[in-house]
């Protein structure tokens, strides 16, 4: 799934890649999909989009954007993106499709859920969508101790370590994938509330937001998931689904995998001890 680090990858690649080519063929909603979203009918990415020239692509949070002169195309969580030369085969299924005046085409798939919204800017009105666009980065300067604190301020005390860096948009970008290995770099709990952390743990924490991240998105992305070529990322993840049946880096104890918020969480039970009990 789509995340910071992703994100960001992705955004950079194509602005590399397909900056300046035109779109001479739109495929939409070619193979239906339960829970791929559009904002309207799959078949109106076809206006907006078809004879368009990409001017760039960036990322906000969790999104990538690739701009079209006022035109957006805007890619969520769940949606897969891969880039392929003129020769190489197209596959059967797929969300949409861009085909660029090389022959050279963007394919955007969905597996399980995602959002594709093609619009005029200024148009879209998704609320997510804003507040990754308002919100600093914890890539940037702009994230700081001063602005974690407000955070972890206008939160109420018994919100857990996960709730507050996973949820309710506090930090756009950051999800239960990055989540794992902040916790674990940080030894919290995904369970641990806040009104039980302390300052030098709150301060590992905010810390460990900042350089996990980094080290994920410099290392383009996580082992976890896939860019526009289709390779993993080259930031190894230590607790994830792939590596949780290993003993603990640190202590050689067993990983803990639990459903929590959602989705799974995973911790050492010893490096990462709950404190609420």
């Amino acid at each position: 799934m789509l995340e910071l680090p992703e994100s960001y990858t992705i955004a950079g690649q194509l602005d590399e890649i397909v900056k300046g080519k035109q779109i001479e063929q739109v495929v939409a909603g070619a193979s239906p999909h339960k829970f791929a979203f559009f904002n309207g009918e799959p078949e109106a990415c076809r206006g907006q989009l078809l004879g368009m020239k990409v001017d760039r692509a960036t990322s906000y949070g969790g999104y990538v954007e690739i701009e079209f002169g006022d035109k957006r195309l805007l890619l969520g969580d769940g949606v897969n993106i891969r880039y392929l030369e003129a020769k190489e085969k197209k596959p059967k299924k797929h969300q949409l499709l861009l085909t660029f005046e090389d022959e050279s085409a963007l394919v955007f798939s969905v597996a399980m859920y995602g959002a594709i919204w093609a619009y005029t800017e200024g148009e879209n009105d998704n609320y997510y969508h804003q507040v990754a666009r308002e919100k600093p980065s914890p890539l940037s300067g702009e994230f700081n101790w001063e602005w974690f604190e407000g955070i972890v301020a206008a939160a109420k005390k018994n919100t857990s370590a996960k709730a507050l860096l996973a949820t309710e948009q506090r930090i756009p970008g950051l999800g239960n994938g990055c989540l794992q290995d902040i916790l674990f770099n940080a030894r919290v709990n995904p369970r641990t509330k806040l009104e039980y952390l302390t300052e030098e743990e709150l301060s590992r924490l905010f810390d460990s937001v900042k350089a996990t991240l980094h080290q994920m998105t410099v290392k383009g992305g996580r082992d976890t998931e896939k860019d526009i070529f289709g390779m993993k990322g080259g930031y190894k993840s230590i607790l994830s689904k792939n590596t949780y049946k290993a003993p603990c880096p640190v202590c050689g104890g067993a990983i803990v995998k639990e459903a929590y918020l959602g989705g799974s969480v995973y911790y050492c039970p010893n490096c990462q001890p709950n404190k609420n009990c």
